[in-house]
């Protein structure tokens, strides 16, 4: 076998048509592949769907299908595979990253969501994996001994299939400080000691740029980016089409973290060549397949709908599946109180009135973010924490949808523009049998700030046909707002100050229960930890395990009169 750079022909059309055939289920791969061609594999945005679409059992199949056909196999990741349901939250990423071994992965990126489980822990998933983590523009930048995850980044590696050698380069997107905790990357001070090389676009590519031409200086054939980074505008000038548009040499992009659906792009380099972008989409519908023929064919695409099963792998899944059900009933810490959504008659108060779970739920927020202010909507609450053990079943059902942190820059005006929003119906009576008078899914439990409702003023705030925020009169039912300083006490807030806020992005940026006031500002954490993961974090790392008596009763922060 030899394919050398000169016989390049990089080819959409081919590789379109291979994968609409297979998502219709009327192509077999095999009548596609050479004894000599270079079949690479390719995943992204997992999160932890490890049985969903086409699952790792599939994924299992479809490599050992391909490797009847030729020796040069191989299986990468573009990141996020870790993390993003219960199964990663329970093992801390150790379950999916034992069934990625299973499936035989040889490559991986770090995608933003596999630090969530704090770099020690990053280090520990790095260690058990079979896959060479690669990573050429993380850098530490501090004075004391890097964290142990770092030292098991390579930024590349070169492999020869027969006498052709490909090139497989990482790049992890400069977003992943915001789009994880920053307070992983931070020094015991609060300064960064690791970045992405993030400053600017130039400084992405030409770091991505110096690895290509080191790939090609060592003999490399083909280069091939493993990249997390993503198409969408909002991550600019970031995202793969940019880095793509600014660099030469590269021969395919193999992407993540927009959860993008792209069988096969060419997109313009540098130089005006084409380059050969895919990505899968998210939770397995697609596997990408990456193919260097032996007449130097490079072609991109991907396979749906793929019916083929191994039976090992599936076991295997049922097997850990069943584990860690097991651990959903495990204690996980323990609560001297209950934490309730409902008033001692058992009306539900989460949506109208402050309550000693809300009040935990928004401290979780706070806490895990260092933000000043947390809001956290009642109707995001679901369901109570008996006293005694508290286990991740208890903990998954208070907060079941899966919502992401967020932490935005507010000024006060807008702070008290969501308060006011969010308690347009509370009533002086929240009696109304089961369910309270006045509710409202948006009502904010909060933390750092107290606030009163004067429900004697009527509201004054107006929203569009789709109940959505637009604006509110000068009188207000929301009074005496107080910011929590550092020293314990409060000051008023101020409205033209800013402050950070942390809530999750069903609040933050999609306007959930029509709170759109915070939808354009400046994050500084942008979808980071789920919903029950905070919950968890605090409980371990802030409460060391317990709840306490000051949890017994709501902590007057929200008056109503």
């Amino acid at each position: 076998m030899d394919i050398r750079p000169i016989g390049k022909k990089r080819r959409c059309f081919l590789a379109v048509m291979l994968a609409a055939a297979f998502i219709l289920g009327g192509c077999s791969a095999k009548d596609k592949t050479n004894a000599d061609d270079i079949i690479i594999l390719y995943t992204n945005d997992v999160h932890c769907a490890v049985d969903d679409n086409i699952g790792y059992a599939g994924l299992a199949a479809y490599r050992k299908q391909c490797e009847q056909d030729t020796p040069y196999v191989a299986l990468v990741d573009c990141g996020d595979a870790l993390q993003g349901d219960v199964l990663g939250t329970v093992s801390e990423g150790e379950y999916p990253a034992e069934l990625m071994n299973r499936a035989g992965y040889d490559f991986a990126v770090l995608g933003n969501h596999e630090f969530n489980y704090g770099l020690e822990q990053l280090d520990r998933l790095m260690e058990i994996s079979g896959a060479q983590y690669l990573g050429c523009n993380i850098r530490y930048t501090g004075q004391d001994e890097a964290a142990a995850f770092f030292s098991r980044l390579l930024p590349y590696k070169i492999v020869s299939y027969g006498n052709v050698k490909v090139a497989f380069i990482g790049v992890s997107t400069p977003e992943t400080i915001v789009k994880s905790s920053p307070i992983y990357f931070c020094d015991e001070s609060g300064n960064y000691v690791y970045d992405f090389c993030g400053e600017s676009g130039a400084e992405l590519y030409g770091c991505v740029q110096e690895n290509v031409d080191a790939c090609v200086k060592d003999g490399a054939d083909y280069v091939v980016v493993l990249s997390h980074l993503g198409t969408n505008a909002a991550s600019s000038p970031f995202t793969s089409l940019e880095l793509i548009a600014n660099t030469r040499g590269i021969d395919v992009v193999l992407d993540g973290h927009s959860h993008s659906e792209i069988p096969c792009d060419m997109v313009t380099n540098a130089d005006g060549e084409d380059v050969l972008l895919s990505s899968t989409g998210t939770a397995l519908c697609h596997i990408g397949r990456l193919t260097i023929t032996a007449n130097g064919d490079i072609q991109t695409g991907l396979i749906g709908a793929y019916s083929g099963t191994d039976s090992e792998m599936a076991d295997c899944i049922e097997s850990m599946k069943e584990k860690y059900e097991a651990e959903l009933t495990k204690s996980v810490a323990v609560s001297e109180v209950t934490l309730t959504t409902a008033s001692d008659a058992g009306v539900r108060l989460i949506r109208s009135r402050e309550t000693n779970l809300g009040d935990f739920c928004a401290d979780a927020y706070r806490a895990v973010s260092g933000a000043d202010i947390a809001l956290v909507n009642g109707g995001g609450i679901r369901a109570d924490i008996p006293a005694g053990e508290i286990t991740y079943e208890d903990i998954l059902r208070v907060h079941p949808y899966g919502n992401t942190l967020c932490v935005a820059k507010a000024t006060g005006q807008e702070i008290l523009d969501a308060l006011e929003m969010a308690s347009r119906d509370c009533l002086s009576d929240a009696d109304g049998g089961e369910n309270a008078a006045g509710e409202n899914g948006g009502f904010l439990q909060v933390s750092g700030l107290t606030y009163t409702i004067d429900t004697s003023v009527e509201s004054t705030v107006e929203t569009d046909e789709q109940g959505t925020f637009l604006s509110c009169g000068e009188n207000r039912r929301v009074q005496d707002v107080m910011v929590l300083k550092e020293d314990g006490s409060y000051t008023e807030l101020v409205l033209d100050e800013v402050y950070t806020v942390a809530s999750h992005n069903y609040l933050i940026k999609e306007g959930g229960d029509g709170m759109n006031i915070f939808m354009d500002n400046e994050l500084t954490v942008d979808e980071g930890m789920t919903d029950y993961e905070i919950l968890m974090t605090y409980l371990t790392d802030e409460l060391n395990g317990t709840v306490g008596e000051e949890y017994a009763l709501p902590q007057g922060r929200i008056k109503v009169r």
